[in-house]
């Protein structure tokens, strides 16, 4: 595997720092420079043109003030629908020099930033991991057998990146060890079904990998299979049985694989990620909520029940039906993830990934519309045109801001729970033009 960064966001905020100052003041400076900027724009029509990939008009970040004002329902989150899954057309580039590229050949840098905070909570159970350029993942993983016109026979990987967030509970170990392994254990499923020969269609291949890698974290926190632990001195490894935690810990994982033509997500437990495409929101995964009719079904058929106890909880204690950890749980309680595999589009906007101290008190539609204009007004207050995208080993300025404002709003909403937010820009190139 090659080189790689790993970010671990902890909370941003010292357990000595207010909390309501923070907030406080963090608002006032977002709604000041939103203000500022509103403003600015007044004495200018920022147009769009469709055929190149540019945005719709940014007058529409007039309308970030409303979102603030408006009421929130207690009801607001409602289970989402897992979208169809469907296998990339090849989409295709111009390019100068070559004509014409597939986007399998495009490189893709990712443009992403996070937020975590404790909130209300009197622990950070959260846990964040971005890994750019996670590693290169046989193209056969994304077309399967088929020969996709235009694309050079030399290619046989795709530079991919890994998205995750951890929500735990009953202590922060299990999403702490999410954190550091469940990357590692996903690139070492990916080797070894490299090797395999594949007659599943790409769903169902993505669907295995990934139901190994959870599964096999599962056990390692459960201590019934081996795990390695580095010794705190030198670079030498030993091999333990014993369990990350104890067996009233667990904690959610919603990943995502990300490369320029396809998102693949995977999701256990309560969490979420979603997409906005143009102005649809597509929702990439489905909480596993006890009152699911499905889950309800499977955790009766596992001799378990669901009591109402301030919410649906599992044998009346855990408000999710899946998880990684929970031992005391099973088999009510599983690791294995719900996965969707989805080609991406021009129209694609950005990809939002959140613990359920977001969900709670923000719906999947207003999530997207904030996201998406914070972006907006990010790059229209910075000169529009932004070229220097770096190599995507950190924040992107855009995205952060996404990140930040999100998590302010979601504080300001009345969120209880740690809060943890992941923004990945999808949009290449953001033009802005203005007419004289």
């Amino acid at each position: 595997m090659e080189e790689m960064a790993t970010f671990s966001i902890a909370n941003s905020l010292s357990e000595k720092t207010s909390l309501g100052n923070h907030v406080g003041f963090t608002r006032v400076k977002l709604l000041t420079e939103t203000a500022s900027l509103l403003s600015d724009m007044g004495s200018k029509t920022v147009s769009t043109d469709s055929k190149d990939g540019t945005l719709d008009q940014v007058k529409e970040v007039h309308d970030v003030m409303s979102i603030v004002k408006e009421p929130v329902d207690e009801n607001l989150v409602k289970l989402p629908s897992v979208v169809a899954n469907s296998v990339s057309l090849p989409i295709v580039e111009k390019s100068q020099s070559k004509g014409v590229k597939s986007v399998y050949e495009l490189e893709y840098i990712p443009l992403w930033g996070t937020h975590s905070v404790i909130g209300k909570r009197p622990e950070m159970e959260d846990a964040v991991a971005v890994v750019p350029r996670f590693m290169e993942v046989p193209i056969k993983m994304f077309v399967g057998g088929h020969v996709v016109d235009g694309v050079n026979s030399s290619l046989t990987n795709l530079t991919t990146h890994f998205f995750g967030v951890y929500d735990g509970h009953g202590g922060s170990q299990v999403a702490n060890y999410c954190n550091e392994r469940v990357h590692v254990a996903l690139e070492e499923e990916l080797k070894a079904y490299a090797q395999e020969t594949i007659n599943d269609t790409l769903q169902a291949q993505w669907e295995k990998v990934f139901t190994n890698c959870f599964q096999k974290v599962d056990d390692e926190v459960g201590g019934r299979i081996s795990r390695r632990t580095l010794e705190a001195k030198g670079d030498t490894f030993n091999v333990t049985s014993e369990p990350v935690a104890p067996a009233t810990a667990g904690s959610t994982a919603v990943v995502a694989v990300i490369n320029s033509s396809h998102i693949i997500v995977a999701n256990c437990g309560d969490s979420r990620a979603v997409l906005y495409r143009g102005k649809e929101v597509v929702v990439l995964s489905n909480d596993h909520k006890p009152n699911r009719e499905d889950e309800l079904a499977r955790i009766e058929a596992a001799g378990g029940k669901v009591i109402q106890w301030n919410g649906h909880r599992v044998l009346g204690v855990l408000a999710m039906s899946r998880s990684i950890g929970d031992g005391y749980l099973k088999p009510c309680i599983i690791p294995d993830p719900e996965v969707t595999f989805t080609a991406r589009a021009r129209e694609d906007e950005c990809l939002v990934l959140a613990s359920d101290g977001l969900w709670d008190v923000m719906s999947n539609e207003e999530v997207c519309e904030v996201a998406r204009k914070r972006i907006l007004i990010w790059h229209k207050k910075n000169g529009g045109n932004v070229t220097d995208k770096g190599n995507g080993n950190g924040v992107d300025h855009a995205a952060q801001a996404a990140a930040d404002y999100l998590v302010m709003l979601a504080l300001q909403k009345g969120s209880k729970d740690n809060i943890s937010v992941i923004v990945v820009d999808l949009k290449a190139v953001r033009k802005f033009k203005t007419k004289s």
